[in-house]
C-alpha cells in the first residue's frame, strides 16, 4: 500500500514537472503512474491533499539527494565547492529535471496557498545548513547569508536551464565567480 502511494506521488511529480499545475489532474497522475483510474483519488481525496502530498514527497526526495551530495562532498576551497554545486545543478536540471520543475511549480502554487510555504522553507533551510557548514570551513565570514545567496543563484540558474535548455550547460564558471566574490 505504501509503495502504491509513493508510485502515485512520483507520478504526480512527473505530471506537475512536465505539464504544470494546470495539468495536475487525477486522470493524468493515474495514467503517468500506470495505475487503475481512481487510484490517485483513493489516496488523495482532493487536489489540495494531492499537492500537499507532492510537497512532502519532493522535500523528502530532495533531502535524500542533498544528504547524499553533502556526505560525498568535502570541498576544501571555493573551486571545489563550485564543482560540487555544479554537479548538483547538472543533476537537478538533467536526470531530475521534472522534479526541479515541479518544485518551481510548487513555489508558484504557494503564492495562492501560503500554507505550503513552511514545508518548502524547511527544505531550503536544510540545504542552507549543509552549505553554510561548507562555506564556514572554507572561510566565509557570513556562511548562512552567503549560502542563502548561493541558493538563490542556484535557483535562478536551474530555472534558466529548465526554461531555456542549453546543451553546453556549465554552471561552474558562474559559481566560481560568485563564490570568489563572496569569499573575498
Amino acid at each position: 500500500m505504501a509503495r502504491r502511494r509513493e508510485q502515485v506521488l512520483d507520478a504526480g511529480i512527473q505530471v506537475l514537472g512536465s505539464a504544470g499545475a494546470r495539468g495536475l489532474t487525477y486522470q493524468a497522475v493515474d495514467a503517468a503512474a500506470g495505475v487503475p483510474s481512481g487510484t490517485t483519488s483513493n489516496y488523495f481525496r482532493n487536489r489540495t491533499a494531492l499537492v500537499d502530498g507532492i510537497v512532502d514527497h519532493v522535500q523528502a526526495l530532495e533531502h535524500r539527494d542533498w544528504e547524499a551530495f553533502a556526505t560525498a562532498a568535502d570541498p576544501a576551497d571555493a573551486g571545489e565547492l563550485a564543482d560540487t554545486v555544479a554537479r548538483f545543478l547538472r543533476y537537478a536540471t538533467g536526470p531530475e529535471r521534472a522534479r526541479t520543475a515541479a518544485r518551481f511549480a510548487l513555489y508558484l502554487e504557494s503564492w495562492a496557498r501560503p500554507e505550503l510555504r513552511p514545508a518548502l522553507t524547511r527544505g531550503r533551510e536544510s540545504v542552507i545548513g549543509w552549505g553554510a557548514e561548507w562555506l564556514r570551513r572554507i572561510g566565509s565570514p557570513a556562511p548562512r547569508r552567503h549560502c542563502a545567496i548561493l541558493c538563490d543563484y542556484m535557483d535562478g540558474v536551474a530555472f534558466r536551464q529548465l526554461s531555456f535548455p542549453d546543451e553546453e550547460f556549465d554552471p561552474g564558471p558562474g559559481l566560481r565567480e560568485l563564490l570568489g566574490g563572496l569569499l573575498e
